[in-house]
């Protein structure tokens, strides 16, 4: 995050759905508030102008034909800053092409291994794996691995975020060797422990729990056996 923060704009709702998801409120109950391209183009200027270090656009495939308005017009009036896109790597590749050249940093949130799991916990998106390792494979051509500045604030590049579930729903193991092997041990990624029972997770026992540490430890384990170089622990 740097001394200034990033300038986070969330989008109201979500094209997953998660049932354990932290920020139900926004991804599923849709609060926030109807903006003009323009506007979204105004809020963009005015985090660059508080000393953000980005614009970070937190679920925005469903508007990213705004986005791209409210860039133009933005960009237009002085808009210098990164731009992130973080997702939860449910994406269309044509999307994703569209975007090659304008997104500077792509975040996207690897969630499953498994598409019996994605089906279950995400809005039925049994396609899930196979859709979110294309779109990284995507993300991962158009900028590469992470550059910072040198005070290690990002620029340009690919972060892969995994959140670790509880009895390893995520598939944490396959999530990381795809990452080693089909993009690059290099490769940034954020193993995440933070996970916690939300919105409608209580309806699933095996949901129901954090992580323990025993669980945590062998993520770590299995990103060291992929290989992985750069990976950043909690």
């Amino acid at each position: 995050m740097g001394r200034h923060g990033s300038g986070t704009i969330f989008f109201s709702h979500c094209n997953l759905l998660c049932a354990y998801c932290q920020n139900w409120q926004i991804s599923h109950g849709g609060d926030g508030a109807l903006l003009s391209d323009e506007g979204l183009g105004r809020i963009m200027l005015l985090l660059q102008n508080l000393g953000c270090h980005n614009i970070n656009l937190v679920t925005p495939t469903h508007c990213t034909p705004n986005i791209v308005q409210a860039l133009r017009s933005a960009v237009a009036l002085g808009l210098r800053i990164p731009l992130v896109y973080n997702c939860g790597c449910y994406e269309s590749l044509e999307v994703l092409r569209l975007l090659d050249g304008m997104v500077d940093i792509y975040m996207p949130d690897f969630k499953y291994a498994n598409g019996a799991m994605a089906k279950q916990y995400s809005a039925g998106a049994k396609d899930y794996p196979e859709v979110a390792m294309a779109a990284i494979t995507e993300m991962y051509r158009q900028v590469g691995n992470l550059t910072v500045d040198e005070g290690g604030i990002a620029l340009r590049g690919l972060i892969i975020r995994h959140l670790v579930l509880p009895n390893n729903i995520a598939g944490t193991e396959k999530v990381l060797s795809f990452v080693g092997e089909k993009l690059s041990p290099h490769t940034y990624v954020n193993l995440m422990s933070q996970y916690q029972p939300e919105h409608r997770a209580h309806q699933y026992s095996e949901l129901s729990q954090r992580i323990t540490g025993a669980q945590y430890r062998q993520a770590i384990e299995w990103a060291r056996q992929a290989g992985l170089t750069n990976f950043q622990t909690q």
